[in-house]
């Protein structure tokens, strides 16, 4: 038996270690990614202000961008299969410096839902790839460790690049945080172009079918535990500000989130250490520890301070999630990676909308204290799960046959 690889014979050979330059490129195409995404909800006073909308309304800026990535993302990667993959992912980059552009000169509201739909469209394009390009960057033995270098864009946007342009927005305007998002872009772009090398799409009689993909063995257990554990995610972390000030907490956001994201990057360093040896065990480890973080939030409500434990917990689980499914994913579904990981990047995104709009009818019905409750029950599946796909999705060694 022996660890499967995706690189082809088109590919240049690895080199004999990481490519870090290159790796930290596409760590902040990430970065972009993530920030573009959650940057409203932190600038959503003064957005509603000068878009003359609702507060309700403007929220949905962070809908319309999941929405465009769920729904763009398998006919995008379909299209651009072919395409090399470097161009693939300049049109991305391309993509978030327009919409980011014009969200920030746009007087209209629905102008500005366009440019979100757009950079939701760009960012379903990045991920739909990322994965894939980190690993043939990569040497066999160290794919797991490039993949965590990129997702480190993850953590990194949540715990410092949102709380920063939230707070540039109310220093000078949330169209100069924006601006600033474009600039990056086209920052990262140039850098793309200079360090990261590119590689050959795939000739359409090497392409799999997207249902026979996520048919593949071990992908659909996959593919459980994404849509599980996300709902879970997004029904707490969407109205952690409401949990908060539901415990008397509202003016700790701030460091609370920060606390999260510092952990966050904590778990994808020890992730990204020892993925290519342990990724079964850091899987379980993982699940078990967001659980257990959950029913903390749920229970350890009266001490602030070990809700703050509580919450380090969380995101010390939470940091390397992304990067174990989708390495998970890539290395069960090698056969049509590419194929598989647009289904991952589409229903993440699917998951993303239902745990909001589900932590939405939780809190109207039992509160915010059922939100934590709720990751703790969808916990014990999660969990579950992972521990009972031994063979294919989560096993000690991956299989070539």
């Amino acid at each position: 038996m022996s660890r499967t690889t995706t690189a082809t014979t088109a590919d240049a050979p690895a080199p004999a270690r990481l490519p870090l330059s290159g790796l930290l490129a596409l760590s902040t195409a990430v970065f972009i990614t993530v920030i573009t995404e959650a940057l409203p909800a932190g600038l959503l006073p003064g957005m509603r202000a000068d878009l003359g909308v609702s507060a309700s309304a403007m929220g949905q800026a962070v809908t319309v961008y999941a929405v465009g990535t769920a729904l763009t993302v398998i006919p995008l990667a379909t299209l651009t299969a072919g395409w090399g993959r470097r161009p693939v992912l300049l049109l991305a980059m391309g993509g978030f410096l327009a919409a980011n552009t014009l969200t920030a000169v746009s007087d209209d509201y629905a102008l500005t839902m366009a440019a979100r739909f757009v950079a939701g469209t760009a960012a379903g394009l990045s991920w739909a790839i990322m994965v894939g390009y980190a690993r043939r960057m990569a040497p066999p033995a160290l794919q797991g460790k490039a993949i965590a270098v990129v997702m480190a864009g993850i953590p990194l946007a949540l715990a410092l690049g949102v709380p920063a342009g939230t707070f540039m927005g109310g220093a000078i305007g949330w169209r100069a945080s924006f601006a600033v998002m474009s600039a990056l872009a086209l920052a990262a772009t140039a850098w793309i172009i200079t360090v990261v090398p590119d590689f050959p799409g795939r000739r359409a009689e090497h392409r799999t079918p997207v249902l026979r993909a996520i048919a593949l063995p071990g992908v659909p257990a996959i593919l459980a535990v994404i849509a599980l554990y996300v709902i879970a995610y997004n029904v707490l972390y969407t109205y952690i500000a409401t949990y908060l000030e539901h415990l008397g907490m509202g003016g700790d956001i701030d460091t609370v989130l920060l606390v999260f994201g510092v952990a966050s990057i904590l778990g994808i360093w020890v992730v990204g250490a020892r993925i290519d040896r342990r990724l079964r065990h850091l899987a379980i480890a993982a699940a078990a520890l967001v659980a257990l973080a959950a029913t903390g939030l749920a229970v350890l409500t009266d001490d602030p301070l070990l809700v703050y434990a509580a919450v380090a917990l969380w995101g010390l689980g939470h940091g390397g999630v992304p990067t174990l499914l989708q390495t998970a994913a890539g290395l069960a579904g090698a056969k049509a990676a590419d194929e598989v990981q647009a289904a991952v990047v589409t229903l993440w995104n699917a998951a993303t909308a239902a745990g909001g709009a589900l932590g939405g009818l939780l809190l109207v019905w039992h509160g915010p204290i059922a939100l934590p409750w709720t990751v703790a029950v969808l916990g014990v599946p999660v969990l579950v799960l992972v521990v009972a796909a031994r063979r294919r999705a989560f096993p000690l060694v991956y299989r070539t046959d």
